[in-house]
């Protein structure tokens, strides 16, 4: 017997890994400006939590 679930995890993750793989797919250089901009963001991030 299969319980319904409220929020399906797994399902979400494999929803949002097919909408990024259509995304980047032949786009390797749009996916590594996003890369450089998310270390960028986080490292920023990291500093100021860090300074408090």
């Amino acid at each position: 017997m299969k319980k319904s679930k409220e929020y399906d995890a797994v399902a979400e993750v494999r929803k949002i890994r097919e909408e990024l793989s259509l995304k980047y797919w032949g786009h390797t250089d749009l996916l590594l400006k996003d890369l450089k901009a998310i270390r960028k963001k986080y490292k920023a991030e990291e500093k100021a939590l860090k300074s408090h």
